[in-house]
């Protein structure tokens, strides 16, 4: 996939980060840090600028975004996790599990959720599925989407400038903290949800 992504960029240069970052909001597998660590290499050694690419990646962020936004808030909770549950879900890689994380940041973080998960692996994606099964105001979901996505893709694409030749170390460190977080988030999911079944029941 690596190759791909890197063949995509070189014939496409801010097209190609455009598309391949909205395909990375909808397919978790993609790896958003080599797009971006690779587009900030390539401001080292073409014509490509620094901000442009940064302003074509959260592009593509708020592409990928608005589509899941709109599945959400068409589709429901319901239809939402019946569709991960059968053969959408394994297709797109997304779990019931994973929405129900996300469920779960953005109820307890409010709208401060769709910001801040812009910078964590595989709920930065699916975080605008709940915002727009809550029926979250597109105006304030646009604008946190834009900031968020705009700090995680500034870090990277920024890091991949600097590291020049070097870009693939940094594609590699942050592709082993999205599979710790993963490991995490998987560990962290039911523990919490009994937590709070146990304690729903105990106020009931």
């Amino acid at each position: 996939m690596r190759e791909w992504i890197i063949e995509v960029l070189n014939h496409f240069g801010y097209g190609g980060v455009v598309f391949l970052i909205a395909l990375e909001n909808l397919f978790p597998p993609i790896p958003s840090e080599v797009i971006l660590t690779f587009g900030g290499f390539m401001t080292t050694c073409t014509d490509m600028r620094l901000w442009l690419v940064i302003a074509a990646a959260t592009a593509g962020s708020l592409i990928g975004a608005l589509v899941l936004y709109g599945a959400g808030r068409l589709l429901g909770a319901d239809r939402v996790t019946r569709l991960l549950d059968g053969r959408v879900g394994k297709i797109l890689h997304f779990k019931r599990a994973d929405v129900e994380s996300a469920m779960d940041w953005f109820e307890q973080r409010g709208y401060s959720a769709v910001f801040l998960c812009r910078c964590v692996p595989i709920v930065r994606s699916l975080i605008s599925i709940p915002a727009g099964m809550a029926k979250m105001p597109l105006i304030p979901f646009f604008l946190l989407t834009a900031a968020g996505s705009f700090v995680w893709n500034t870090v990277l694409v920024y890091l991949g400038a600097l590291a020049g030749n070097s870009w693939e170390k940094i594609a590699a460190c942050f592709g082993t903290y999205s599979d710790v977080f993963f490991i995490v988030l998987l560990t962290l999911v039911p523990v919490v949800s009994l937590w709070w079944l146990r304690r729903r029941k105990k106020n009931a």
